[in-house]
């Protein structure tokens, strides 16, 4: 079997893949709990919620696709298994059941807060061993953060 060996130091492949992996489960989750609420959504704003987190879930799939990717290219397996998902998510759940607009735009709101907030520390840590994966965790967030002000527009 053939290995993908990396192109970056040891260390460097050590501090961007842990970054890779969190940003992976943080954008499985995020598209699990998004799509949860989209199909559960009741309440005056139903429409214009319910396509909107059709615009989360998909900017969550393309970015652990990119994610993923990226991890593999620097010599990373990727686990976006489910019981890796569920047992290391630090995303809060919604509760089961029909969901309240207002209650769902809060609650995404702070989702994206709390994703973004690691994001940036991923950022952080990424600048000196593989800017090249900072670079894609930038963009992520950019993407993040525009959906958290539109959602944060709406409470």
């Amino acid at each position: 079997m053939a290995a993908v060996k990396s192109p970056i130091s040891d260390e460097a492949q050590k501090v961007a893949g842990d970054a890779l992996q969190g940003s992976l489960i943080d954008l499985i989750d995020l598209s699990l709990v998004a799509k949860q609420a989209h199909w559960n959504l009741t309440g005056r704003n139903f429409k214009v919620v319910h396509e909107h987190l059709d615009e989360v879930v998909a900017l969550a799939r393309s970015g652990q696709d990119e994610v993923a990717e990226r991890a593999v290219t620097i010599g990373v397996n990727p686990d976006g298994r489910v019981r890796t998902v569920a047992d290391r998510t630090r995303l809060p759940q919604l509760e089961a059941g029909y969901l309240d607009d207002d209650k769902v735009v809060a609650a995404v709101t702070d989702t994206l807060a709390q994703i973004i907030a690691r994001f940036r520390e991923r950022i952080a840590a990424t600048d000196e061993p593989d800017q090249v994966t900072q670079d894609l965790l930038i963009g992520i967030t950019r993407e993040l953060e525009k959906q958290h002000w539109m959602f944060q527009a709406q409470t």
